[in-house]
């Protein structure tokens, strides 16, 4: 391996420094070229507006079509360890494209897991994970949104599992799940009974993976719909009362129909989160339990422990357009329209 010497140093920088330098050049280039384009040519009055937000956004294109394009590339190889050049066997064509993809459906994901049993997993421990958030933030946001003596101590300390760094949090937890030292087995131990153990039984170690998410994931969802019940007029409330309404009449027509613009984004969000979740269920599940892997994990087992990139780029592939079809049809369902007094669901009910 060669050695950093200075004038490989300097080379590089060079290198670097010339790259740098190119893009400048391009983003200027293109600025002004759309500056002149929407003045001169078309005379568009936001042509100034448009020409300052342009290297924003086009940055974030390349940021986001870049990784998606070579991932769509990539899929179309069979491209591994042994095979990571022309020179070496590398292939490109449809034929490694459909290899790859009907791969997934049909060979192991993992060293015994195929992609449905995986894919079974990923959606129990979504649903078990959103599901909670949900109920337990709601039980949590109704209780901080009463007047009560020290309700801004009280959501100060609900922010620290959120403000934690997520692998600090997973490390911590990791180690209460100890078999030996962990909190929850020393407790177990003075009462006499067998410890748990945590990370080596499937079971438990899945259940390990969701307390741990469950902790880490209830306060986001907590201030989100704290935030959406405070936004709701009391009038609601008190014209309810007036009509005889009880408590879950009013939680079911009047809190949740209302805060549905503040939790259907935060359930996508979630689901999105929960689903693309790496950090907790890997490093939580340390002895690489198959039966505790989900999607995510697994793609990254295919693509950097197995060494199969054209098959992890369609398996990568294959989990994007899953979430895909979740977020249209979720947005679908849960469309609504609200206006000042009258409130429409998807079912076109009204109720003044």
């Amino acid at each position: 391996m060669q050695s950093l010497s200075p004038q490989l140093f300097a080379k590089s920088l060079g290198e670097v420094g010339t790259t740098i330098l190119f893009v400048l050049v391009a983003i200027i280039a293109i600025e002004f070229l759309l500056y002149y384009i929407l003045k001169v040519k078309l005379n568009h009055v936001y042509a100034l507006p448009f020409m300052l937000v342009a290297p924003a956004a086009i940055g974030l294109l390349l940021l986001v079509a870049y990784p998606i394009g070579y991932n769509a590339v990539l899929s179309f190889t069979n491209m591994s360890l042994r095979r990571f050049t022309v020179e070496r066997g590398l292939t490109y064509g449809i034929k490694n494209a459909v290899e790859n993809f009907v791969g997934v459906f049909t060979e192991p994901i993992l060293k015994q897991r195929h992609f449905f049993p995986i894919l079974f997993t990923t959606v129990l421990w979504t649903f078990i994970q959103v599901s909670s958030h949900v109920v337990l933030g709601m039980f949590l946001a109704i209780l901080l949104n009463r007047p009560m003596k020290l309700r801004g101590i009280y959501r100060t300390l609900l922010l620290f599992p959120w403000a934690i760094p997520q692998i600090i949090a997973v490390l911590a937890w990791r180690g209460e799940f100890n078999y030996e030292y962990g909190y929850p087995n020393v407790i177990l131990k003075s009462l006499g009974l067998e410890p748990i153990r945590w990370l080596s039984d499937p079971f438990w170690n899945f259940a390990a993976i969701n307390i741990t998410n469950i902790w880490l994931g209830v306060p986001f969802m907590t201030v989100v719909l704290l935030g959406g019940l405070q936004s709701i007029d009391r009038t609601y409330y008190e014209a309810s009362e007036i009509d005889g309404a009880g408590k879950i009449y009013q939680f079911s027509h009047i809190t949740l129909p209302l805060i549905q613009p503040v939790m259907t984004p935060a359930v996508i969000l979630g689901v999105i989160w929960t689903f693309n979740m790496f950090n907790i269920p890997f490093f939580i599940n340390q002895l690489e339990l198959e039966s505790s892997d989900i999607l995510v994990t697994a793609l990254f087992r295919a693509a950097f422990e197995y060494n199969r990139y054209g098959f992890a780029a369609a398996f990568a592939l294959v989990n994007f357009f899953i979430l895909l079809v979740f977020t249209l049809a979720y947005l679908k369902l849960t469309r609504f329209k609200f206006d000042v007094g009258t409130l429409v669901t998807a079912t076109g009910k009204k109720r003044r």
